[in-house]
């Protein structure tokens, strides 16, 4: 025993005479261009995607009809034939004398001349149909955040982005955030570095920041059905921790959180996670910052920690990676797709936004346990 203790009293002399630093910032430095990354490499980046000149074009197609959709139809000539029908579930809509006629996909003047093709069946006159949209259901965008009036609103026409933050009364300003602060509203100012679209599942590279606060309108795109567009709280005190640990989740942050505190606050990483490309992403959407971490090396000891901010990204990968391009878009794209589904998820549920339920992307709904993560060793 005593031979022990004279051990560990020399290790700890030996730590105090050699000190070594456990704890760093984000070291970020430019990327190497037109060859593989090297596994350390930490780099400041703009996103790989850039904005199609399509997107700034309205479209071309004509609106076309689904479930949902509202119209008035009347036979010309017959006043009482006016009425209003929704295109039902299975893309048809019934009226008059029709058993049923499917217009899913048809543009209205289409849908007007197969209605009158079918009525012509049962009558003896060719009959003419007047058809009116009053009401639009079957393609939409979403609307998240802080902004005045979130929600889901139809697309009928063509909208750009600015269009659509007007419908929605726009983002919360200073003075709506002190009008509410007077009434006792605890809604917080849009983060425009960290808002974001999502299309088909990608994230779309529109810098809000340009394009709201410089009126820069090379970032104003037209939108397309099932968008989905998110602004965040700008004081959100998170750091979001997603890929292969136990639960993919927002870590409250406080002072001195390293990436191994962040990780342990997930419950730790799985097996298969590859622990030598942890990354940690700082900074705005459309020019994210990024540092690769050994993370074996930190848990061991023999390598220093990253000191993290509130809005950090740590992603542990399933795999190595060899381009950074293409890692970090991997980790932004898991990152919106997450924020969307949880934030989807609340303001179809009424969750509050405090709630402990995070849908990671590809998982099911989680509920974090109320107990304290363990403690780090």
């Amino acid at each position: 025993m005593k031979r022990c203790l004279i051990a560990v009293a020399l290790l700890l002399a030996a730590g105090c005479q050699h000190p070594r630093e456990r704890y760093t910032d984000l070291n970020i430095s430019s990327p190497a261009t037109g060859a593989p990354d090297p596994p350390a490499d930490a780099s400041s980046m703009a996103s790989t995607n850039t904005i199609d000149p399509a997107w700034l074009q309205p479209p071309t197609e004509l609106f076309t009809l689904g479930p949902g959709d509202r119209l008035e139809l009347e036979i010309i000539g017959e006043p009482l034939s006016r009425t209003t029908t929704i295109v039902a579930p299975d893309g048809k809509i019934y009226f008059n004398l029709l058993p049923g006629v499917d217009v899913w996909g048809l543009t209205l003047i289409q849908a007007k001349a197969r209605i009158e093709r079918e009525l012509a069946q049962y009558v003896r006159q060719q009959p003419q149909v007047s058809i009116v949209l009053r009401e639009v259901e079957s393609k939409r965008f979403w609307m998240l955040g802080r902004i005045q009036a979130p929600g889901v609103y139809p697309l009928a026409w063509p909208t750009t982005v600015l269009e659509a933050i007007s419908l929605a009364g726009g983002t919360m300003s200073l003075a709506a955030y002190r009008d509410q602060e007077a009434a006792g509203v605890g809604e917080e100012l849009a983060d425009l570095q960290r808002s974001f679209i999502i299309r088909g599942g990608k994230l779309l590279p529109v810098d809000f920041s340009r394009l709201l606060k410089e009126g820069d309108l090379s970032q104003n795109i037209y939108l397309q059905p099932d968008d989905f567009i998110f602004f965040p709280a700008a004081m959100a005190r998170e750091v979001y921790v997603l890929g292969a640990v136990a639960q993919p989740r927002p870590v409250p942050y406080h002072d001195g959180l390293t990436v191994a505190g962040a990780v342990a606050n997930a419950y730790g990483t799985i097996n298969g996670a590859y622990l030598a490309h942890v990354a940690v992403v700082r900074g705005s959407l459309s020019h994210p910052q990024i540092q690769i971490v050994d993370y074996k090396h930190v848990i061991r000891g023999t390598a220093t920690d990253i000191r993290l901010q509130p809005r950090d990204i740590v992603y542990v990968p399933y795999s190595p990676y060899r381009y950074i391009s293409r890692y970090i878009d991997v980790i932004l794209n898991t990152f919106v797709s997450s924020v969307a589904i949880n934030a989807g998820a609340r303001a179809v549920g009424g969750v509050s936004s405090g709630s402990s339920i995070f849908i990671p992307v590809g998982g099911g709904a989680q509920i974090t346990p109320p107990a304290s993560p363990p403690p780090i060793h």
